[in-house]
């Protein structure tokens, strides 16, 4: 794939333990993530993904294999900061990420200390509030706004620093119904509007359904790769290891098993509602 941001090469990966035995944890992963791609990588606990994501802005380094970005090598010290400025990373709890007392002076902390001038600075924070919905509450306190409002934030501090990409670690892990489709908004909207390449690490079925592509994960290993409307066709692989499919596919899925025939492929509630007329009307 000539125009991948970000693209690994039988990337291995152990946590060093104290008793001298290093499970592993990524084992052989291959993936190229396309410029401009929205990718989402679905997997339970223990399946990698979170530690695969910590690799794509050299959280972590691999113990065997590569990770390039943009064709810079992560373990190249010297090329730490263009690769952060590249990748940018966005975790579970967004009051980890906040450090000011102003939401607009939160969102100018980063590129503050990238030495952005002044004005560029304001230019940033400005467009990347309005980019995520959250201008209004440019000179609120962090603290007094909802789980999704601060996810938010958190998003437009990492867009500040102005990456071609944004690595999301299950951004809607803590937040209520509303929230999660506050931050899936505001990530399909900066995906599609802005261009920024999104991976988004996630269990939620819904939410890796509205991805372009699909990277399954399962002990370290990707065991599925393609359109989701495809992944998720494959349900006994996927229950195989622990997952589920969208409740739509899962509808079709089980009437399938009593001979009706269903298509797997229809994820949205009007697709599944629209093959279910045409069976029974």
């Amino acid at each position: 794939m000539s125009n991948a941001i970000i693209k690994t090469e039988d990337l291995r990966f152990s946590y060093a333990e104290a008793e001298g035995i290093s499970p592993v944890v990524l084992d052989g992963v291959d993936l190229a993530i396309e410029e401009g791609s929205f990718v989402a990588v679905l997997g339970h606990n223990g399946s990698g993904k979170s530690t695969l994501a910590k690799h794509l802005n050299a959280i972590l380094l691999p113990s065997g294999g590569k990770v390039y970005v943009d064709g810079m090598d992560t373990v190249d010290e010297d090329l730490l900061l263009d690769i952060r400025r590249t990748v940018g990373m966005v975790f579970q709890n967004p009051d980890n990420q906040i450090v000011a007392n102003v939401v607009e002076e939160d969102v100018a902390f980063a590129p503050e200390n990238l030495g952005v001038p002044p004005e560029e600075i304001r230019r940033r924070v400005d467009e990347a509030l309005k980019a995520v919905g959250m201008y209004e509450y440019r000179e609120h306190a962090p603290h007094l706004l909802s789980g999704g409002q601060k996810q938010r934030v958190a998003i437009a501090g990492v867009i500040a620093m102005a990456p071609r990409c944004i690595v999301l670690d299950e951004p809607t892990a803590m937040l209520d119904p509303n929230g999660r489709d506050e931050v899936m908004r505001t990530i399909k909207a900066l995906n599609r509007e802005k261009g920024i390449t999104v991976v988004l690490i996630t269990h939620h079925m819904d939410e890796a359904a509205q991805a372009d592509r699909l990277v399954v994960m399962s002990r370290g290993k990707v065991i599925a790769d393609g359109p989701p409307r495809e992944v998720f066709q494959r349900v006994e692989e996927l229950k195989a290891v622990g997952l589920t499919v969208p409740e739509t596919v899962e509808l079709c899925w089980t009437l399938r098993q009593d001979g009706l025939d269903l298509p797997l492929d229809a994820l949205s509630d009007e697709a599944c509602a629209q093959a279910l007329y045409h069976l029974f009307c």
